[in-house]
């Protein structure tokens, strides 16, 4: 019987306070994501990956050009990996600099064609554009294949009822989930060629978390 390799998830949360918001909505995207690829018959293995812990190693190469061993770990696990959630703070309506940082430390071509699920947090539902105009151009940039849905969760999304006009966050994070699951499939199924420029053709589909 044929078996299939399990789907690598890597989560990159870049929140600064213990606890933090920024983490706990990482992880509630990693379980959505992680339910339906189950669901779906994979298995997955999720890293898990804060940028707290590592701020000065990441300064420390960002200045050196060396990256100490722990970085060095989670810089592979990034690249490697099959499919990507990576969730921000938001300051001064934009991602965080810690965040942008770590990004910025990747080979160039390391996120090409690899599906990603971006999400933020912030005090306010003001701060939500931020995703659109700063996190997706940022993939977009690195030729990622950043999933429809991106997920903001204000202060008051926590436990909220959402409004005539926006879903609640659990209805957002499970759609965000099935859609990154979807992407992650496919982009098994049909990988891209390592030396080739053009993003892997995912059907619209696959796009359904249906």
């Amino acid at each position: 019987m044929e078996t299939t390799s399990p789907i690598t998830l890597a989560v990159v949360s870049a929140g600064l306070s213990q606890p933090s918001s920024t983490r706990l909505l990482a992880d509630r995207l990693a379980d959505a994501t992680t339910a339906h690829l189950t669901r779906a018959g994979r298995e997955v293995r999720v890293h898990l990956h804060e940028l707290r812990p590592l701020a000065t190693l990441i300064s420390h190469h960002l200045l050196s050009g060396f990256p100490a061993p722990a970085l060095a770990d989670a810089l592979e696990e990034v690249s490697t990996a099959d499919a990507l959630i990576a969730v921000s703070p938001v300051f001064s309506a934009s991602y965080s600099g810690l965040f942008k940082s770590f990004f910025d430390l990747l080979e160039p071509g390391a996120l090409a064609g690899k599906p990603v699920l971006i999400a933020a947090t912030g005090g306010t539902a003001r701060h939500s554009l931020a995703l659109e105009h700063a996190m997706r151009p940022l993939f977009a940039y690195q030729r990622a294949l950043v999933a429809p849905t991106a997920v903001f969760a204000a202060s008051e999304d926590w436990g909220g009822t959402g409004d005539a006009l926006t879903d609640t966050l659990p209805v957002r994070v499970e759609r965000a989930g099935g859609e990154l699951a979807a992407l992650a499939v496919a982009a098994v199924a049909a990988p891209r060629p390592a030396d080739s420029p053009a993003l892997p053709f995912i059907p619209p589909a696959a796009l359904s978390p249906h």
